[in-house]
């Protein structure tokens, strides 16, 4: 494959594709394009009881574009990634430009969890979430699915379908329709706003009257 451009990633997306690596030190980069696509649906998010107690109770601080880098970081500071060098830096000028946003949890000034992903119009392509303490990528992704709810967004694409993505709700579509629902949200405009709060139970509170 040839250079990669922050553009030419961008045009990938829009057209359904995104790209990996085989690993944190392999520097070939390929596009993937599943034929069974996961998204995350922005009305079905599932919070479990227990989820929903720890956030009602919790005093965690909830921020996004806070530290962009400090969440990648934490996605790619796993055993296996496939987050090489040239992926953190094509996602780094992306975020400089204005096209991929973070979603940050902290405890006591410690970032304890986050999700980064690219817009484009009404659709959010999360690509990847870390955990570096109990429900931080949970909290994480309930926060932001209630803020890209709030911003007019119509997809969350995660890519892949995982257990732990499933059992937050999130399900699998065949590739026509995931090409349906993208065409839908690239000609709408999601606002991905700034945030930063403390405590969740208004997220709480919204989300259990969504689902």
């Amino acid at each position: 494959m040839g250079e990669i451009t922050p553009e030419l990633l961008l045009h990938g997306y829009s057209v359904g594709i995104f790209p990996m690596a085989e690993s944190r030190d392999d520097p070939e980069i390929f596009w993937v394009d599943p034929r069974q696509r996961g998204i995350l649906p922005l009305d079905g998010f599932h919070l479990s009881r227990s989820l929903r107690r720890a956030m009602r109770h919790s005093t965690r601080r909830f921020t996004t574009d806070r530290d962009f880098a400090g969440v990648l970081a934490g996605c790619a500071n796993r055993r296996d990634t496939w987050i090489n060098e040239e992926i953190r830096d094509l996602y780094l000028a992306l975020h400089a430009n204005g096209h991929a946003h973070s979603a940050e949890v902290w405890e006591d000034g410690r970032l304890v969890g986050g999700v980064y992903g690219v817009v484009l119009g009404a659709a959010f392509f999360g690509e990847s979430m870390f955990s570096g303490a109990t429900n931080g990528s949970k909290m994480a992704l309930c926060c932001l699915v209630d803020h890209l709810n709030s911003g007019g967004f119509t997809l969350f694409d995660t890519q892949f379908l995982t257990a732990h993505l499933a059992t937050l709700g999130a399900i699998e579509i065949p590739r026509a329709q995931y090409q349906a629902k993208l065409a839908h949200a690239k000609a709408r405009t999601g606002i991905f706003r700034q945030a930063d709060y403390t405590g969740f139970q208004d997220v709480v509170q919204r989300m259990t009257q969504m689902s």
